[in-house]
């Protein structure tokens, strides 16, 4: 091999768009170019990309586990959908909670007997 004579300059920018064409490249390996060169990550607003590709039963089947896993993580986290805080009233909510938890119903009357 040959020594190349001179120097060039690399742009974040060329960097940048030859990573985003790469594919042979580990997480680590890219992270380190795109610390070398200061080359940020892609825009964290884009869209990541289909694991099914073009193909369409596979990007169905993908979206049904996705759908099925939603599903559980809603159940075990108590089932309760996200409220905004003018849906409903805060006394209500309160009642609900306390009716649902009695410790710590009794623990927030023995507080209250404290003071």
């Amino acid at each position: 091999m040959e020594r190349k004579v001179g120097s060039s300059t690399v742009t974040a920018k060329e960097v940048k768009a030859a990573l985003e064409k790469a594919r042979t490249l580990s997480a680590e390996e890219e992270k380190v170019l795109r610390m070398r060169h200061g080359a940020g990550a892609s825009s964290t607003r884009a869209p990541l990309p289909r694991a099914a590709g073009d193909n369409q039963e596979l990007g169905d089947e993908l979206l049904l586990i996705e759908m099925q896993l939603m599903k559980a993580m809603r159940a075990r986290a108590g089932g309760k959908p996200a409220v905004t805080a003018s849906s409903k009233p805060v006394a209500a909510t309160r009642a609900r909670d306390a009716a649902a938890n009695p410790t710590k119903d009794k623990i927030v009357r023995a507080l209250r007997k404290k003071k």
